[in-house]
């Protein structure tokens, strides 16, 4: 299994602040949760890490045993 860890308001829209998923191909692993969430996961904006560090480009991220992958959304501040 893989894990997914939800930052932020991402963390209220999944209901939880983590998930463990079985391991594949990103888009494979976003198409099997709920389809708010896909969506919100999936937004331009949203950074994601994989195992600790950043990846600019999703359309090679495959999920293996153990893996944990990040899901940060956009900071705002005062």
């Amino acid at each position: 299994m893989a894990r997914l860890v939800f930052l932020g308001r991402l963390e209220d829209i999944a209901g939880a602040s983590e998930r463990d998923v079985p391991g594949g191909a990103l888009a494979d692993v976003l198409a099997a949760l709920d389809a708010d969430l896909a969506v919100a996961l999936g937004a331009d904006r949203i950074r994601i890490a994989l195992n600790g560090t950043l990846v600019a480009d999703r359309s090679g991220v495959v999920l293996g045993e153990g893996d944990e992958l990040a899901f940060l959304p956009p900071v705002s501040g005062g």
